[in-house]
C-alpha cells in the first residue's frame, strides 16, 4: 500500500524530463514503425505513473508535472508544430486545466487542410474520490493503464511520424486531453472551441486504456460510425495480428464521444477493464507493454492510411441508434435449411468410423427412399462413408438421385446390403453459404451461414467472416459478389477478415455435372 498523501518533491521534474530519446529511423513507413519501442513505452509510463505524480488530477500539481513533462517532449520534436490557442503547446480551460497540442502538417495541398485527429487522456483520478475511485479512497492512484498507456502509446506515434522523411497527405493533429476524468471536460471544449475547424475533422482515433492486453484479443469501438472504418483498420493487421472484437454500442466514457456527439467518425482500440481499474493497484508492472507495442503499431499503419487515402468515409447517422442488441440480431446465424436426407446416427460408433442411422424423420427423403433406424451407410453416392464428414460432404454434393448402400440386419440376424434409391430435398449448392450485406461495411459481404459438408466449411469460412475478393476481383455489391462465384471453375482463393485479422482461403465450388442438379451459384 502506497504512504498517504507523499510530499511533492517538485525539483524532481528535471529529472522526470530527462528520459531517453528513441534513435529515429529517417524514411520509409516501415522504418518509422520500428521506431516504436516497448523501452519507451514503458520509459514514459514509468514517469507518468509514478508516485511523484500523485495520480495525475487535473488542476493538481502532479496535472501539472505530467503535462510538462509531455511538452518537454513535444519540444524536441522539430517537424510537429504547436496546435493551441496563440501558437502555445497549451489550451488552457476552467478551472485549471490543460489540454496539450502539436500539429503536423500534410503534405498534399489539396488535403492539408483535413485533419485526423489522434487523442489520449494524459489526466487520472489523483488520491480518488466516493465518484471516481473504487476504492481505497487517499492513496496514490497511478493510473497506469488509465491512461498512461494511452499517452504513452501517443508520444510514441509522435516520435513514428516525426521519423517519416515526408508527412502523409492529410494533416495530423495530437491532442492530450486533460480533464477526461471530471467527464471529458477537456474534449468538450475543445469541440466547442476547437483550434481548426470542426467540419475538417475527417476522423478521430482515441487511445483510452491499451496497456492491459489478454489472450491476445482487444475491443474496437467506432468502426461504424463511419462507412469502411472496419475494413481499413483490419487492413493494417497484418504484423503481429491482434484479435479484434468490434463491437457496435458507443461508449460515454471516453474523449471520442465528444466528437461522436459532433458526428465525427471515430475508432477506438481498448484492451478492456480489469479489477484494477480506478484503484491504486494499477500499477506500471501490471502492463503488458509488448501488447502495447503492437497496437501502437498498428495504431501508426492506421493513422497513415486514414491520413493517405483520397477520400475518407462521412459520418454514419445510424450508428447513433445501434448498440448490443442490434449486433446479437445482425450477428445470429441463420437457421439451417430442411435437410436434404433427415437422419441422425449415433455419434458414439461414428467415433469409431461407422455411420449407424439411430432416426429417420418423418416425411424425409430418407423415410421415402426406405431408410430405417439401425442402417449403417456403407457408400453415398458412389462415396464410401465412414466419417460423420464424410456423410455430411457425400449428402450435400449428392445429385439426384442418389443411391443409398446400407447394410441391414436381416432374416437371422443377418446382416445384408441393400441399395436404395434416394431423391433428396433440396438443390446442390455449390459452395454451402449464405451471406449478407451492411452499408457500413461496404466492398464485402458477411457470412451469416454455412452449411456442413459444403465446399465453404471444407474451406473453413466461418460465420461472421468477411468476404472482401474472390480470386483477384473486389465487388461492390451482393450481384458482383454471386456472379464471381458463379463464374468460379476449380478451387480459388478467397480474402475474407475474421476478427480484424485479413486471411486467405482456398475454395473448390462444386461443378455441374450430368444428373447433378446444382442450385443458382448465389447466396441465400
Amino acid at each position: 500500500m502506497k504512504h498517504r498523501h507523499p510530499a511533492f518533491i517538485f525539483g524532481l521534474l528535471v529529472l522526470l524530463t530527462v528520459v531517453s530519446i528513441p534513435v529515429l529511423f529517417a524514411g520509409s513507413l516501415t522504418s518509422a514503425v520500428e521506431t516504436i519501442h516497448t523501452q519507451d513505452l514503458r520509459q514514459h509510463c514509468k514517469v507518468l505513473a509514478s508516485d511523484t505524480l500523485e495520480g495525475r488530477e487535473t488542476g493538481s500539481r502532479g496535472g501539472e508535472a505530467a503535462g510538462a513533462y509531455i511538452v518537454g517532449l513535444l519540444r524536441k520534436q522539430k517537424k510537429v508544430l504547436p496546435a493551441g490557442p496563440d501558437g502555445d503547446y497549451y489550451q488552457p480551460f476552467p478551472p485549471n486545466s490543460r489540454n496539450i497540442l502539436v500539429r503536423l502538417p500534410g503534405c498534399d495541398d489539396a488535403l492539408k487542410g483535413e485533419y485526423v485527429v489522434v487523442g489520449a487522456h494524459y489526466d487520472h483520478v489523483g488520491y480518488g474520490n466516493a465518484r471516481n475511485s473504487r476504492g481505497p479512497i487517499g492513496y496514490i492512484h497511478n493510473g497506469a493503464d488509465d491512461n498512461a498507456s494511452g499517452t504513452a502509446a501517443l508520444l510514441e506515434l509522435v516520435d513514428a511520424f516525426c521519423s517519416l522523411d515526408a508527412a502523409p497527405k492529410r494533416s495530423i493533429l495530437f491532442i492530450f486531453w486533460d480533464g477526461e476524468e471530471n467527464g471529458l471536460l477537456g474534449s468538450k471544449y475543445w469541440v466547442q472551441s476547437p483550434t481548426v475547424p470542426l467540419d475538417r475533422i475527417r476522423l478521430v482515433f482515441n487511445i483510452d486504456m491499451v496497456g492491459r492486453l489478454r489472450q491476445n484479443r482487444a475491443e474496437v469501438f467506432g468502426s461504424r460510425s463511419g462507412p469502411g472504418l472496419r475494413g481499413l483498420l483490419s487492413a493494417q493487421n497484418t504484423d503481429s495480428p491482434i484479435a479484434l472484437n468490434f463491437l457496435w454500442e458507443t461508449r460515454r466514457d471516453s474523449d471520442h464521444y465528444s466528437f461522436f456527439a459532433q458526428q465525427v467518425p471515430y475508432l477506438m482500440i481498448f484492451t478492456g477493464k480489469h479489477p484494477d481499474y480506478h484503484t491504486p493497484y494499477d500499477d506500471v508492472e501490471k502492463l503488458n507493454v509488448d501488447g502495447m507495442e503492437r497496437i501502437t503499431r498498428l495504431l501508426f499503419r492506421t493513422v497513415y492510411a486514414a491520413a493517405q487515402q483520397p477520400t475518407l468515409p462521412p459520418f454514419r447517422s445510424a450508428a447513433l441508434q445501434e448498440g448490443t442488441q442490434a449486433q446479437e440480431e445482425a450477428e445470429t446465424p441463420l437457421p439451417s435449411p430442411p435437410s436434404r436426407l433427415g437422419v441422425t446416427w449415433d455419434e458414439e460408433r461414428a467415433k469409431q468410423n461407422v455411420i449407424q442411422l439411430t432416426e429417420v424423420d418423418p416425411g424425409s427423403a430418407a423415410e421415402s427412399a426406405g431408410l430405417q433406424p439401425g442402417d449403417r451407410i456403407v457408400e453415398f453416392d458412389g462415396t464410401r462413408i465412414a466419417t460423420p464428414d464424410n456423410m455430411r460432404e457425400a449428402v450435400f454434393s449428392a445429385g439426384d438421385p442418389a443411391n443409398a448402400v446400407v447394410e441391414r440386419t436381416g432374416e437371422k440376424s443377418l446382416r445384408v446390403l441393400r441399395v436404395l434409391t434416394v431423391h433428396l430435398h433440396g438443390a446442390v449448392d455449390p459452395t454451402g453459404i449464405a451471406c449478407r450485406v451492411d452499408d457500413a461495411e461496404p466492398a464485402c459481404v458477411i457470412v451469416n451461414r454455412v452449411l456442413p459438408g459444403s465446399p465453404a466449411y471444407r474451406a473453413g469460412l466461418r460465420v461472421n467472416d468477411r468476404i472482401q475478393k474472390v480470386g483477384l476481383s473486389r465487388f461492390r455489391s451482393m450481384q458482383e459478389f454471386s456472379a464471381l462465384l458463379g463464374t468460379g471453375h476449380g478451387p480459388f482463393e478467397i480474402q475474407i477478415e475474421r476478427d480484424g485479422e485479413p486471411k486467405v482461403l482456398r475454395i473448390a465450388p462444386l461443378q455441374r455435372r450430368a444428373g447433378r442438379k446444382v442450385a443458382p451459384s448465389s447466396p441465400h
